[in-house]
């Protein structure tokens, strides 16, 4: 079924509905561009799209701006026309400047036509570029004193970076599938390195950053052969200005080089203590964020490794805010509806639709019944429904079935502690079609679609046949007790749906290098519903061999509906080749589970009622 607002009835109105009620006064013009200097004389790239109305009756002195920081181009040159120059921004752009909002977009420190390096991702000296910027918008005589911000991934934690300055004009935020802290939504889920995301990352920044046509071909985004290198500023006639900032990006940092000195999420650079994953992360900042300011986060369930729970997290850590939280069946950035059940793999929800709504309450005061609608929206697949909640997560029952032998999930304890063991293989892998290749920059479509053959291979458990329909919405959390013949080992639990007629869908999964079992109490600034750890160098913990532990962990948050007649599986391996490195190196581990007794495995179901 698709995904358009309309379905179920979890909207008073629908942002396709107000959408359309919302006429298009003003043409987006050419724009203006310039550089803005900052406090240590570097200079940052910026164009201004002023809307211009179409009937005079319209023309106002001033408008609100949306900002959008990006890494990936504010702009390309062209050397034929015919392409859209702005892949990466254009479609905020044209959402919001049409409604009669001046859009600004910012070529971020070390990127694009801007001067400078950049020494991490997205790192505390580009944080303070953003309230620097924020006062040029607020002097300029188009401006009416209010900034928004929005975007997707990068740019969408840009937004929650420059809201934490605690720039005064700053008063509405959409972060779209952005993570709030980079080392367990991004860089090390469950402890462990995405080396998918890592490695397309540095090679998709060096690409752009030292305008290499040919290997930035290879990503969707940025292969339009009428692509001609970042766009010089107007004053730039030259482009003597924009090689010199060119030459300056070969010095920026390298992902791959610098993610193992974040190997525990306390690791911090040699060079910089001060500088480490926080730093770089939107939670470490919340508390700058004004109360006043609202927030609306949006993921969808195969947002890349973590970044849904990036969402949540900012949802429940800002009590005080105007919060909204609305989450989708989508991958990263919504590019496409993941449900099999969907009638196409474009997805059909409007949602800069929504996201204009909220920025015309919160910047232009208009009366768009914001304040009657639920906090909290999310999409249930299978059941192909949109629902409402009032706050996170939104089902509170729990059902817990055991792992018990052979092969089976089961509502009653075993009361012999008896136990099932396999040998982990480090050849084994989800596939190449997988929520991690889409942070790599592939443009997939058909998401685990080889998935009954891939999971054959796993150790797994079975329900009963499902009498009713089982609604999950939320964490689903295990309690596995296990042991390792080797002093470390990872573990990786997939939960699938068996339908009567066999074919076995991937619901979502969760990960966790056993190192970092110990668990914590959450902190202020990353409040969650799930097991929190802390990923510390002080509470990795090496596991005695063959002595059996309890491990504690989420799966990645999702909205499913199982069928009637359907089966729910839980899978097991100690490996994904290709997404995670191997645990411990070249020493695969023979893994034992623990049904029943003292140590026996459960998982949590969040049943929605």
């Amino acid at each position: 079924m698709s995904d358009i607002d309309t379905r179920g009835d979890a909207w008073s109105i629908p942002a396709s509905a107000y959408l359309a009620s919302r006429p298009s006064r003003y043409a987006v013009p050419q724009p203006e561009s310039c550089y803005v200097t900052m406090r240590d004389g570097c200079r940052i790239a910026v164009d201004v799209f002023v809307p211009q109305a179409i009937d005079p009756a319209d023309a106002r002195p001033t408008y609100p701006a949306i900002v959008i920081f990006t890494p990936y181009f504010r702009r390309f040159k062209l050397h034929e026309p015919g392409a859209e120059c702005s892949p990466n921004t254009a479609k905020y752009r044209d959402a919001f400047v049409p409604k009669g909002y001046t859009v600004v977009v910012v070529d971020v420190r070390g990127t694009g036509a801007s001067f400078g390096t950049r020494d991490a991702l997205r790192s505390p000296t580009e944080r303070d570029d953003y309230y620097e910027i924020a006062d040029w918008i607020v002097a300029q005589p188009w401006s009416d004193g209010r900034i928004g911000s929005t975007g997707i991934s990068y740019l969408g934690a840009a937004a929650c970076f420059l809201a934490s300055t605690g720039h005064p004009a700053v008063k509405a935020i959409a972060p779209l599938f952005g993570v709030s802290d980079i080392y367990s939504e991004q860089l090390y889920p469950g402890g462990l390195l995405s080396k998918v995301w890592v490695e397309a990352y540095d090679d998709l920044m060096v690409a752009l950053d030292q305008d290499d046509r040919e290997r930035l071909a290879r990503y969707p985004y940025f292969n339009d052969p009428r692509f001609d290198g970042p766009q010089p500023v107007d004053a730039d006639t030259d482009a003597s200005l924009l090689q010199a900032a060119l030459e300056a990006h070969r010095s920026n940092f390298a992902l791959a080089d610098l993610a193992p000195e974040f190997a525990f999420r306390d690791g911090a650079t040699k060079h910089d203590p001060a500088l480490d994953s926080g730093s770089c992360s939107p939670y470490r900042y919340l508390d700058g964020i004004a109360s006043d300011v609202a927030v609306y986060s949006v993921s969808g369930w195969y947002d890349g490794g973590g970044y849904a729970n990036g969402a949540i997290t900012r949802f429940l850590s800002l009590p005080r805010h105007d919060c909204r939280l609305l989450l989708g069946p989508w991958d990263h950035g919504a590019r496409t509806n993941v449900s099999p059940w969907r009638p196409h793999a474009a997805s059909d929800f409007p949602l800069l639709g929504e996201v204009l709504r909220f920025f015309d309450h919160h910047l232009l005061g208009l009366p768009t019944g914001l304040d009657r609608e639920a906090r909290v929206h999310y999409y249930s697949i299978h059941d192909e429904q949109w629902h409402a909640a009032s706050k996170w997560p939104p089902a509170p029952a729990s059902q817990r079935l055991y792992l018990d032998g052979p092969g089976k999930l089961s509502p009653a304890c075993p009361v012999e502690g008896d136990s099932t063991q396999f040998q982990v293989t480090f050849n084994w892998t989800t596939g190449r079609n997988t929520r991690y290749e889409r942070l790599g920059g592939a443009n997939i479509e058909d998401y685990y679609a080889d998935w009954i053959g891939r999971q054959a291979a796993l150790p797994h458990f079975d329900s009963e046949l499902l009498a009713a329909p089982l609604p999950i919405a939320g964490h689903v959390v295990v309690n596995l007790g296990v042991a390792s013949s080797q002093p470390d080992a990872a573990l990786y639990v997939y939960l699938s749906e068996v339908e009567s007629t066999g074919a076995v869908r991937y619901i979502t999964e969760g990960m966790l290098r056993a190192l970092h079992r110990n668990t914590a109490p959450c902190p202020e600034d990353y409040r969650t519903t799930w097991p929190y750890r802390t990923f510390s160098a002080a509470d990795a913990q090496p596991m005695v061999p063959d002595r059996a532990e309890r491990m504690q962990f989420a799966l990645l948050p999702v909205a499913w509906t199982l069928s009637a007649g359907s089966r729910l599986r839980v899978s097991i391996s100690g490996a994904d080749r290709g997404h995670f490195p191997q645990v411990p190196h070249g020493r695969p581990p023979r893994l034992s589970i623990r049904l029943g007794g003292e140590l026996a495995s459960y998982l949590d179901l969040p049943v929605r009622a």
